[in-house]
Parts: structure tokens; sequence; C-alpha cells
């Protein structure tokens, strides 16, 4: 065989050669990245189990996470000069007491509706209250608009209001003497809370009805009038709020009346503790 014949054979043995190579390469390759796969996969499924049982560790894992965002965020927001954006709190919404109006039912939306126009409170977080009211009145069984009536004679929906003996919230609780009942809520501090007020100031409500055998003598047993000689005209009041509720929710026009003051001190008969301390003490 002459030489010019042997060198298209060599040519050819040696691309088989680089081919069969390759193909070696390329197997190899393929076998490695499946390996990688495989493992990858098998620690992501770990990693996920461990996160799944050990919930402290995940809780932990994202506050750090957070918190370093939340750095780099502030960070940033310094940088630029901009005290509101670091000062931004994206869960902020969530503590709002508030609720759409829209999610109330008929009644419950026009006596949101009536209260936010009569005590110039935005109709949002009383519609939350309305709701609160309704869902509270019904498991202690107290009438919600009496549970309403109570807290717009008692502080006009301010969630910080306090009387001078000691009276807070909404409706008015002697937060020193019902501490244990907001043992459940976080302690004394959570009378502010507008919801959690409201949850206490009914379960004393509750109570002072009972003890009094009566919605009105209940209302005396509220305000601290049990042992006087009258409550100023307290009961009265918070039932007259209540009727027009009543009107309101029932589709009437309520009476064009100024929003009710704050019961007139009246002299006690004897020295006693609060209509809410004998409660408490019972």
């Amino acid at each position: 065989m002459s030489q010019s014949q042997l060198l298209p054979q060599w040519m050819h043995g040696l691309a088989r050669g680089v081919a069969l190579f390759g193909q070696d390469v390329a197997h190899g390759l393929l076998v490695v990245s499946h390996n990688t796969l495989a493992l990858l996969g098998l620690g992501l499924v770990t990693v996920a189990a461990l996160f799944a049982t050990q919930t402290e560790l995940r809780m932990g894992l994202e506050r750090q996470a957070l918190s370093w965002l939340s750095a780099r965020h502030e960070a940033r927001a310094e940088t630029s000069g901009d005290t509101l954006l670091a000062a931004v709190e994206p869960d902020a919404a969530q503590r709002v007491t508030a609720a759409d109006p829209r999610e109330l039912s008929k009644s419950q939306s026009a006596i949101a509706q009536f209260l936010s126009r009569r005590y110039k409170v935005a109709v949002e977080p009383v519609s939350r209250l309305v709701l609160e009211a309704w869902q509270a009145g019904e498991r202690a069984r107290i009438d919600p608009t009496l549970v309403l009536a109570v807290m717009a004679v008692e502080s006009s929906f301010n969630p910080f209001a306090q009387s001078p003996v000691g009276a807070q919230g909404l409706m008015q609780v002697m937060t020193r003497v019902h501490d244990e009942k907001y043992e459940a809520f976080g302690g004394q501090r959570a009378a502010f809370d507008p919801v959690t007020n409201l949850k206490v100031g009914v379960q004393v409500l509750k109570e002072c009805i009972q003890r009094g055998g009566s919605v009105t003598e209940g209302l005396r047993y509220y305000v601290g009038a049990a042992n006087l000689v009258d409550d100023g005209g307290y009961a009265a009041r918070v039932m007259f709020e209540q009727e027009q509720l009543k009107a309101v929710a029932a589709g009437r026009s309520p009476s064009n009346l100024p929003p009710p003051r704050a019961p007139a001190a009246v002299p006690p008969i004897e020295p006693a503790a609060s209509a809410t301390e004998q409660v408490a003490q019972l």
C-alpha cells in the first residue's frame, strides 16, 4: 500500500479516536451532572425537612434575615437622608384596629356609619369595634348595641381615655381591679388595646348584670353607683344610646340629640369600693 493511501486511513482513525474521547467526556459530564443534581436535591430535601421540624431554628434564621434586610434598608435610607424611609415598618398596617365597612352586615354598617358621624371618629376603626361587639356580645349573651352604648357613654370611642379614679380604655374598666382579666392578653397595658378592652369590659358588664339581676341594675353596678341614691342618670343615658343604635340598625332615623356627656359624680351613701371592685371581689 502506498504512502498516499495510508494517510487517509490514519486521519480516519484519529477522527474516530477523537470522537470516542468526546463521547466518553460527554458521558462522564452527564453522569457527574446527574449525581450533582441528585446530591443537591437530597440536600434541599434535608434542609426543608430540618426547617419543617425545627421551628425555633427556622424562626431564628428568619429573624436574622429580616434584621439584616432592615439594617441594609435603614443604611440606604440614612445615606439618602430620607427619615421616613428609615422608619418604614411593612407590618404596621397589621397592628391597626380597623375593618372595611363593606365587610359588615347592613345593620352593622349603618351603626358604624352613625357612630362615626356622631363621635367624629374614623369609620374603619369603628367598624372593627362593631364587629368585635357583635362577637363578644353573642358569647356573653349581651345585646351588642348595649356594649356599643356603654362604650359611647364611657369614652366616646377614645381608646386612651382614663378617668380620675383609674378607669381606662374604651369601656373604662378599672384596670387595677380587673388586672387578672388582662393576664390572658399580656398584662395591664392591654387595657389600651381597643379590642382587648372591649372583651374585658363585656365580661365585667356581664358580671354586673348578673349581680344586679337586670340590665338597668347591672349598669348601676358597672358605673359604681350600686350603693348610691341614684346613678346620676348613667343608666338612662346608656339605655337611650342603645335605643338610638337599635333604631339605626332597623333603618329608622334616631333622635337628633347631642352625644351624651360623662356621668356626673354623685356622693356615695357610705364609703365603699366601686361597683367594679365589688364584682371583682365576688
